[in-house]
């Protein structure tokens, strides 16, 4: 697998914050974020279409808005490499 770093919050000192890379093999993002708490979680599975729980091989992670353009970045990444 080769990742491809996007990027990182720098609003939070550059350890253990959220980050983005692309992985173009696969044509998928990787997020690394803020663990969402119980409430959030139990929020987000009675909001989910599927009105179930979240397999224990998923998870709900936040991300700050502020790092909304390092998604674009890597979700054009990987729209790109599906292309070629």
């Amino acid at each position: 697998m080769a990742l491809r770093f996007v990027g990182i919050d720098p609003n939070t000192g550059l350890e253990h914050c959220p980050t983005v890379w692309a992985d173009e093999e696969a044509g998928e993002l990787v997020l690394q974020g803020w663990k969402a708490g119980s409430a959030l979680r139990a929020t987000c599975e009675a909001s989910s279409p599927a009105k179930g729980s979240i397999p224990d091989s998923e998870g709900i992670i936040r991300i700050p808005a502020r790092m909304v353009p390092m998604i674009r970045e890597a979700s054009d990444a990987v729209e790109r490499s599906a292309i070629q």
